[in-house]
């Protein structure tokens, strides 16, 4: 079981965690309430978690255009 991070706009890699590190984490995100982690946690059938976040280019990118958070997917 691993955590991979992905970006929720352009679905780039942020990053991965480790092995051993997976239920520190696991136990974390399990503090999250049930829309939350519809919306940002993915859990697939090889039993790896996916967590949807945001990446630094696309953070930039909502700073400088306020407007794209009203659109569902913003990058094509």
């Amino acid at each position: 079981m691993g955590i991979r991070y992905t970006c929720r706009h352009c679905e780039s890699e942020i990053g991965t965690i480790p092995f051993d590190s997976v239920k520190e984490t696991v136990r974390y995100l399990q503090k999250w309430d049930e829309s939350e982690e519809e919306r940002f946690l993915v859990y697939e059938k090889n039993g790896d978690l996916t967590v949807r976040c945001i990446c630094e280019h696309c953070e930039q990118s909502l700073r400088n255009f306020p407007d794209y958070y009203s659109l569902q997917k913003w990058l094509q």
